[in-house]
This record gives structure tokens, C-alpha cells and sequence, in this order.
């Protein structure tokens, strides 16, 4: 029995999946969402996410992703949104990362969750020192784990654990919802109630599992353009199921069309109707030198299948084992990633020091000129405002 026409699955090829990956991502065009305060909750909102990492070799994780979409960013204008204007704010996603205020009621759900089950990280967390931590809080005003000079200090049980108890009942009251983090300076976090910090006098309604669902897979096809289950579901496969429902409803629908990309025929990918209508002229020789918690370079298997890149993190492989290097930032140039360059700020000197610099593809001379023009970008980045 022959296949109805909505179902086929169309080939693309590599070359055009990898732009219309790149379109999604906003990685084609110099400036896509302007300059100033307001392009960081614009960025945001497109990419849904931005995530958070503690590693400071060279600028953090956040602020780097800001910046390749961004060219004036600067860190004042993250605190604008987030202690300020209140457009975004920090939540788990597939890690702890920066979020659309208007999408809060789709975490809403994980709060709850977070009230009623238990969790190992937690188990040891009393209650009883929670709410005293939030009745502190409703009572003094927002407050830093650097606040709390009371603690009786502990041996750590785990390396990113604290000898102080009260930074895990903060980190719990966070994820309950209770507190929300109204500012932050480096990665110390300031806490504050958080229906006092939005202002609210009664909570958005929480999303459904539906809507959360829908939310998924929406996000998912703004900030990808071409999504696979995969890469929906990033680090959530326990919502696979229904996602993959939804995406057969649309496609029955006629709002998404199959496609598997060449040579990777297995995976099976979907794209709105109207992408496949669309030209994808090459996109412009932009040199983009890119964070590895980047929304191009984190999921490393779609990473290889539409660059043929593998790349490699390794923070915590040991020194004589690692390939390209403690921090290897991929360079992308037009729609290729052409090097890793292994970078380290040296904060005394405000200079950028190269520790390693692999090519994975072949640059001209132009190419080559272009990018050391972005590293020096990159350097004034590193040691601005």
C-alpha cells in the first residue's frame, strides 16, 4: 500500500539543512536583534533559552552566547532585563539557564513537582530551615548565600556543594518556586520572594501538559527550523511520546513536512511547509567564535550530522588526554566550522592568551584575516563593560 503524500519524508541536502539551522539561529545576519537592553530579551525570546555555565577561563557561557548574536552587548544590559525590566529569568531547562519571563507558567509545572516529590540532592535539605530561610527573606529583603553568617559549616559531599547547609535550602526553595533570583553578580546568585520580585499579587495559571508540550515543540522549531525528536526533547525523553504525537497531528495537518537530511536517512527530521518554499542562498562569510554551551555547538550528535563536526568538551577530560583543549571554542565562518581555538583570559594583562588552535577545515587567506579580525572582537569583549 502506497504512503499518502502528507507523510513522504523529502530529502534535503546537508548544505540546506545546516542554513536553515543557521537562519533559526540567527547566526547569519551581523546584528538580528538590534543593539542595546532591549535586544537581550529579544534574543532570548527567539532562542527560548540561553543557558548558564560556571566556567570562567574566559567570559561566561551567557554573556559569550549574547554577545555572538549581539555584537554590542554588554553585561548591564542582562542586568537590566533580569533585575530591571524583569523580562527574564533563571530556570532548568536541559541545564540552569536564562528564560522569557512570559514563558515562566511552562516551569510552573517543575515547581510543583519539586514541592511534592523528592529528589536525592535535597534529601537532607530540612524543611523546617526552607521556610526560615523565605520567612527571612519575606522579612529582611532579598539576600546572597554571602548574607548568611549564622551557618554551622559542614564537610562537602559532593565538589559543587557548599559548606554552608543554607545554600541548598535556597537552591531548593528556587527550584519549588518560592524564590526566583533577582539578581546576579558573577554566579552569586541574590535570592528574593518570587511573587514580590514580578510583582504579583496572584500567579499566572500553570501550562498544561499539553500546552507544555506544544511549548516544546514550538521552541524547538523557532530556535531550529528543521527539529528532530532529539533535538525537541534534548536531555527530556520522557516526553517523547507525546511530543511525537503532536508533530504526527501537524504533519496531518499539513503544518509540518518530514525531511531527512542526506546520508543521515535514519534520523528523521520535520520543518514547517513554508521553510521548504524559501531559498537558502549561502549565507554570508560572518565569523562567529562560539561558546561550546552555544544552541549550535550543545547538542553534539545534530552537531556532527549537518557539519560533519565532532566536537569535543573537555573541561573535565585529563590535560594529557585532551584533543583540542580545556575550552576549545568551534569558530564558525559562513556555514562552516572551520577551527577549535582553545582560548584562557588573562584577567591581569586583559589579554587573551591561544592555547591551542586546531583547523578541522581548510581556510583561505581572507578567511584566515577575518578571523583574527573577531578574535579581536572577541578580546575587547572579554575585558569591556
Amino acid at each position: 500500500m502506497s504512503r499518502k503524500p502528507s507523510l513522504v519524508s523529502h530529502p534535503l541536502s546537508v548544505a540546506r539543512a545546516r542554513r536553515l539551522w543557521l537562519g533559526a539561529q540567527r547566526l547569519d545576519s551581523a546584528e538580528p536583534f538590534g543593539a542595546g537592553p532591549q535586544a537581550v530579551p529579544a534574543a532570548v525570546r527567539h532562542l527560548g533559552y540561553v543557558q548558564i555555565d560556571t566556567i570562567n577561563v574566559i567570559e561566561r557561557s551567557h554573556h559569550h552566547i549574547l554577545f555572538t548574536r549581539i555584537p554590542s552587548y554588554e553585561r548591564a544590559h542582562m542586568r537590566q532585563a533580569q533585575s530591571v525590566d524583569k523580562s527574564v529569568f533563571e530556570y532548568w531547562t536541559h541545564a540552569l539557564a536564562y528564560i522569557p519571563s512570559e514563558d515562566l507558567r511552562f516551569f510552573l509545572p517543575a515547581m510543583k513537582r519539586y514541592k511534592t516529590e523528592s529528589h536525592p540532592w535535597y534529601a537532607n535539605v530540612d524543611p523546617k530551615d526552607v521556610r526560615r530561610l523565605v520567612r527571612r527573606i519575606r522579612d529582611e529583603g532579598p539576600l546572597s548565600i554571602r548574607d548568611i553568617d549564622d551557618d554551622e559549616l559542614v564537610e562537602k559531599d559532593h565538589p559543587w556543594a557548599s559548606r554552608k547547609p543554607s545554600k541548598r535550602a535556597l537552591q531548593l526553595a528556587f527550584y519549588t518556586g518560592d524564590l526566583t533570583i533577582s539578581a546576579r553578580s558573577g554566579m552569586v546568585k541574590t535570592y528574593e520572594l518570587m511573587d514580590r520580585h514580578f510583582g504579583w499579587t496572584k500567579r499566572p495559571s500553570p501550562a498544561t501538559e499539553r500546552q507544555g508540550i506544544q511549548y516544546l515543540l514550538d521552541r524547538a522549531l523557532t530556535a531550529q527550523g528543521i527539529v528532530s525528536l532529539d533535538s525537541i526533547c534534548y536531555l527530556h525523553t520522557n516526553v517523547r511520546t507525546p511530543v511525537k504525537g503532536l508533530i504526527d497531528a501537524r504533519v496531518k495537518r499539513k503544518q509540518l513536512v518530514p525531511v531527512h537530511i542526506e546520508g543521515a536517512e535514519k534520523a528523521q527530521h520535520w520543518v514547517a511547509p513554508e521553510l521548504l518554499d524559501v531559498a537558502t542562498p549561502e549565507p554570508p562569510h560572518l565569523v562567529h567564535i562560539l561558546s561550546p554551551f552555544d544552541p549550535l555547538i550543545i547538542q553534539r550528535k545534530r552537531l556532527k550530522h549537518f557539519f560533519g563536526y565532532d566536537h569535543i568538551f573537555e573541561a573535565y577530560v585529563p590535560a594529557a588526554k585532551r584533543v583540542l583543549g580545556y575550552f576549545a571554542l568551534p569558530v564558525l565562518v559562513g556555514d562552516r566550522i572551520v577551527a577549535a581555538i582553545d582560548l584562557k583570559a588573562d584577567r591581569q594583562a586583559g589579554k587573551l592568551i591561544v592555547q591551542k588552535w586546531t583547523w578541522v577545515e581548510e581556510a583561505g587567506v581572507q578567511e584566515k584575516v577575518a578571523i583574527d579580525e573577531a578574535l579581536t572582537r572577541f578580546e575587547r569583549f572579554q575585558f569591556g563593560g
